[in-house]
């Protein structure tokens, strides 16, 4: 065997180079030579000579895996210059920016920025202001189009339960509840648009303690609100079916959340203006000058948050209807009648909104959050009153007093004259502004079979609740000034 090897002029170190002409023969060799039949073939040329002998390819040793690639390296965050995660919406954003404008677009999320609408955004400050955050998502190209293909893409995916669309449709009885409070709203608040606009320079450029000629006219419009208001509640449908102790409860406590309300949609943002019934236009010094002092920057940012939810008015007045009937009042003497009434108001302002806005029905809930920031006022409002009193010349008139105070809050609730009996000669069931008036009076006004009712005592919302379009200002003298009996006169004529 070895002279036939060497015959073929193959030396003993050339049985080992598998890369010659003549290593096929190696593996007929290899039974004659210790080692051959284990020996590795791993040349390229020789796995072709072995598959050629019938070898199977099997029966190489695998290559060692290649590395993984290095990781990618994106840029940092375009919004918040944090760590990106990637591109995300047509941009490198970090998780939480992707998250939050993704939640902002799918939610048609309105911000509101509560300085200058240039706060600066990185990954320290980017939770103070959504405004600012969302606009500088916008301003780096981040895509709303991207987050609906991305929302219709899921939807493709998962395969969804089919549910019933929901009627945006008002039976007959709703139908004929909202036009009633739509036009109880609409008759006794003018929109802007049919108001003559008109303006003071009075204290306009800088703000003042209080300003007393701005304060008299604002006095002076707020109570013609109130009476508008009362008159507003007396056309709502069963609100004078209540005993008239809650209908003064529920005024009472209301009557401020809709007179913010109503004022705060007269506000025009180019100008930061809010306009009164009778056209008078005021910015933001006056109305601080005017008498709502540190309420002022409050009530323009509630107005502020109004603006998208583009009510129109009826939607308005259905909510200033909720605002009112509302069950949860202190002191209701029949809280589940007053429920009964609030839930066809609530139903009826439900279906308007998304019939409305079908492709908006997070609309209706965000008018409800409406009525807590309206309380929130008004418990400002309150606090304000108590400062106010000692900031005008004379006494607040009674109807803006009534509507503000707390009866517990009056320094002279107990200041009452005495009468031959060493009874108090004025008594306060209902309000701090009461007094005890002649049977005939109370007689022509309320009727007879509600004196035992009122025991005899009455405020300023007793009789403009109560009083009929025959009442004659006789009946409020015991109560108010000359000025608000002439404003109550009119009224009921």
């Amino acid at each position: 065997m070895f002279d036939c090897m060497e015959a073929l002029g193959l030396g003993p170190r050339q049985l080992y180079d598998v890369t010659s002409h003549g290593a096929c023969m190696l593996r007929k060799a290899s039974p004659f030579f210790a080692g051959l039949d284990t020996f590795a073939w791993t040349s390229s040329a020789s796995v072709q000579s072995v598959e050629t002998q019938s070898t199977s390819s099997e029966e190489m040793v695998p290559s060692s895996p290649s590395p993984p690639p290095p990781p990618r390296v994106y840029k940092p965050c375009f919004v918040c210059q944090d760590k990106s995660s990637g591109y995300h919406y047509g941009v490198s954003s970090c998780e939480g920016c992707k998250g939050f404008f993704r939640r902002s677009i799918q939610k048609n999320m309105v911000y509101t920025c509560h300085r200058d609408k240039n706060c600066q955004i990185n990954k320290v400050t980017r939770n103070r202001c959504q405004y600012c955050r969302l606009q500088k998502c916008f301003e780096v190209g981040m895509s709303k189009e991207a987050v609906r293909n991305d929302r219709n893409k899921k939807k493709k995916d998962v395969k969804e339960e089919v549910v019933l669309p929901e009627s945006y449709e008002l039976s007959g009885e709703l139908e004929e509840l909202v036009n009633k409070v739509s036009k109880a709203h609409q008759e006794t608040f003018p929109s802007l648009g049919q108001l003559g606009k008109y303006t003071t320079n009075s204290s306009s450029d800088h703000r003042v303690q209080l300003d007393l000629g701005l304060w008299d006219k604002f006095s002076e419009l707020s109570t013609k609100c109130i009476i508008k208001i009362v008159e507003f509640a007396k056309r709502l449908p069963g609100f004078t079916s209540l005993t008239i102790a809650d209908q003064i409860t529920l005024l009472k406590s209301a009557c401020l959340d809709i007179l913010m309300l109503r004022i705060c949609t007269r506000y025009t943002p180019e100008q930061d203006t809010m306009t009164f019934s009778d056209g008078l236009t005021l910015n933001r010094t006056q109305m601080h000058n005017a008498g709502f002092g540190p309420l002022t920057d409050l009530v323009f940012a509630f107005a502020g948050q109004l603006l998208p939810l583009e009510m129109d008015d009826t939607e308005t007045g259905l909510l200033s209807a909720i605002c009112l009937i509302c069950g949860d009042r202190m002191d209701l003497e029949e809280p589940e009648k007053v429920d009964k009434l609030q839930e066809p108001l609530l139903e009826a302002l439900k279906i308007y909104a998304r019939r409305r806005r079908p492709n908006k029905p997070h609309m209706f809930p965000r008018m409800l959050m409406k009525i807590t920031d309206l309380r929130g006022i008004s418990t400002k409002g309150a606090e304000r009153a108590v400062t106010l009193k000692t900031e005008i010349p004379g006494p607040m008139p009674p109807l803006i007093r009534e509507m503000l105070e707390n009866p517990e809050a009056f320094e002279d609730q107990t200041e009452r004259s005495s009468g031959p009996h060493g009874r108090a000669a004025y008594s306060h069931v209902h309000s701090p502004i009461s007094c005890t008036l002649h049977r005939g009076v109370l007689t022509r006004v309320l009727g007879a079979t509600e004196i035992s009712t009122l025991h005899h005592t009455c405020s300023t919302f007793h009789f403009l609740i109560s009083c009929s379009s025959k009442a004659h200002p006789i009946c409020y003298e015991p109560l108010l000034s000359a000025s608000t009996q002439k404003l109550i006169s009119q009224h009921a004529r």
